[in-house]
């Protein structure tokens, strides 16, 4: 999961991204309110974590702004400003939370869940699909009620797809997903992570639409033109392109 940390402070900043990393997220840090609104207006975030007091562009400034331009990511207010009329306006303006520092960083990533499961349609941190078990707060996962291991980056790809079972995403979509700044994003990057995935789940769990993207499938699959049949060229080259 990708989000933009909003947050001038550099020891609190620093911080909250080392401690928000270790809980799964994908952070990507800026320090002032043009940098938050020009990276919200340009990119696609599964949440943001914003501090109100923000130089250059405040963060009620910010959050009016991203709304006014259609930005549905939720935004978490993250700040000292335990004032009701504070927390009244930035909820009238868009917030979707408001949180006082200081926080325990325990908490802030539960909340986070919280805003990007309900942002999706989800009501539990426990996603199912097709025989498929995702438990978010501790990173499980399940087949058929068999405990499985996945990385990291195979752990995100899963949960982007189950985060919208039967929709495709892109290439462009999961890269935001499991990739923050800064790293290398190889041409076929996402087919390595999705061939290795296959072979965990079961191959016909994981849909691909040619040219488009992937999909997780919502119910058996008779068939598939996927990778993992035997003899297929997918097979083989779990490398080719979409």
């Amino acid at each position: 999961m990708r989000i933009l940390l909003a947050e001038d402070d550099p020891l609190l900043g620093d911080g909250l991204r080392a401690g928000l990393r270790a809980q799964g997220f994908l952070v990507d840090w800026v320090r002032d309110g043009v940098a938050a609104e020009h990276e919200l207006l340009g990119n696609s975030y599964a949440a943001v974590v914003l501090d109100l007091g923000l130089p250059r562009m405040d963060g009620m400034s910010v959050l009016e702004t991203i709304r006014a331009r259609g930005v549905v990511a939720p935004v978490l207010v993250l700040t000292a400003r335990d004032d009701v009329r504070d927390r009244v306006g930035a909820l009238d303006l868009g917030a979707d939370d408001y949180v006082v520092k200081p926080v325990d960083l325990h908490e802030l990533a539960a909340r986070l869940r919280a805003l990007i499961r309900r942002s999706n349609g989800q009501t539990q941190d426990r996603l199912h699909c097709n025989g498929v078990d995702l438990h978010l707060a501790s990173r499980e996962v399940w087949v058929d009620n068999e405990s499985v291991k996945l990385s990291t980056r195979e752990f995100n790809l899963l949960h982007a797809l189950m985060l919208r079972p039967g929709r495709v995403l892109t290439r462009e979509q999961l890269e935001n997903h499991l990739y923050s700044w800064g790293e290398e994003v190889g041409s076929n990057t996402i087919e390595v992570h999705v061939h290795h995935l296959r072979r965990k789940l079961g191959s016909q769990r994981i849909r691909t639409v040619r040219g488009v993207g992937y999909a997780i499938t919502v119910g058996p699959v008779v068939g598939s033109e996927d990778e993992g049949q035997p003899g297929s060229d997918r097979a083989a080259n779990p490398d080719a392109s979409l």
